[in-house]
């Protein structure tokens, strides 16, 4: 097998403040730019692979680039294969826990090792997996809106040939809410999915008090109005109103998942790639959702998502926000509202002058 050839020679991990084409607005707080790391892990073979995790916030960026390079002091001469090297993680970290910077860095190590293997087959990702790529229906992503500032941006997406949309609310009260989704839902018309998100912003009482007034604009679902580790709070909600209520992308490994699903918190599912684990982690949380009969769609690394909802059974919708378009050599751009894996890996080629430009402060 091509990954027992594969010998790790070296990690390089690089942090960088990729510019967003707006600043995301949430109900709880603005990234103004993405804070990014880049990991690039290099073969004795000569295959170098490549992926990219998001920080949050650019005070996290320096420790998780110490914590990345800690952990590849003990990763040089070891073989490339991302199973055993996850187990080795686990017990390694299994006293402080995956959740937060740790199970950032092991995700983002991951990545690069299956983006690796699948370079050295000169193949995408989605191959290696034993699927095709395909063109996914995406929903354009926005946050915080203008109503009147934002409708040529969100009719131009519907132009493009997307047939959802995502905002954010939140950040007022319910009137304020009722009059932007109504807003939304008049510009776009009846045909157009539109979804919400509170991005954790509400209690459960409050979040059904809310939810129940939105029910008019007929919405495909609202995201995570509570908090994202209340599952009961989550279920509550759930409980008591007919909007499907989606959560999933706050959690941490499969793990989270399985709690999540036991605690009947949500109707769908959305997995970010970098707080499930990875590759090796969503392939675990594929087949509970599967299980489960939850859809699953795919939180922001539109990249490595297009080829992991590509054999997902229950793939739902993939969410086009391009976090790290300005850090890339040739950005993932959607096609008529689909977007589509491609390789060889995960398709990620560096644009070292953006990184330098950036690196520099020359924006």
């Amino acid at each position: 097998m091509v990954e027992t050839k594969l010998i790790i020679r070296n990690v390089k991990a690089r942090a960088v403040l990729a510019p967003l084409k707006q600043p995301i607005r949430t109900a709880v707080g603005t990234i103004p730019s993405a804070p990014l790391v880049l990991i690039d892990v290099t073969t004795e073979q000569g295959e170098v692979g490549r992926s990219y995790i998001f920080g949050y916030t650019a005070a996290a960026l320096i420790p998780l680039v110490y914590l990345i390079d800690e952990i590849a002091s003990d990763l040089k001469g070891k073989p490339v294969v991302p199973m055993e090297r996850m187990r080795e993680f686990d017990r390694r970290f299994r006293l402080v826990g995956w959740q937060g910077l740790i199970g950032m860095a092991v995700a983002g190590l991951d990545m690069a090792f299956w983006d690796a293997i699948a370079r050295a087959l000169d193949q995408p990702v989605v191959c290696l997996l034993g699927g095709t790529p395909v063109s996914l229906p995406a929903y354009d992503s926005y946050g915080i809106i203008d109503p009147k500032v934002d409708e040529k941006a969100i009719l131009r997406s519907v132009d493009e040939g997307f047939r959802a949309i995502k905002i954010k609310i939140g950040d007022g009260d319910l009137d304020k809410d009722v009059k932007t989704v109504g807003a939304v839902r008049s510009m776009i018309g009846p045909k157009i999915k539109l979804m919400v998100d509170y991005n954790q912003s509400l209690d459960p009482v409050e979040a059904c008090r809310r939810i129940l007034r939105l029910t008019e604009f007929d919405l495909h679902w609202v995201e995570e109005p509570v908090k994202a580790e209340d599952l009961r709070g989550h279920a509550q909600v759930r409980a008591a109103v007919s909007i499907p209520i989606q959560t999933g992308e706050n959690w941490w490994f499969p793990r989270d998942m399985a709690k999540a699903i036991a605690a009947g918190a949500s109707d769908l599912a959305m997995l970010d790639v970098m707080k499930i684990g990875g590759v090796t982690g969503w392939l675990s949380a594929m087949g509970q959702a599967e299980a489960a009969t939850l859809p699953v769609s795919s939180h922001i690394f539109v990249e490595a998502s297009a080829h992991l909802l590509a054999v997902t059974p229950t793939v739902h919708w993939l969410e086009h926000l391009d976090i790290a378009g300005a850090i890339l050599a040739d950005p993932y751009r959607p096609v008529g509202g689909t977007m589509t894996a491609r390789g060889p890996g995960f398709g990620l080629e560096w644009d070292e002058k953006a990184i330098a430009r950036l690196a520099s402060g020359r924006h």
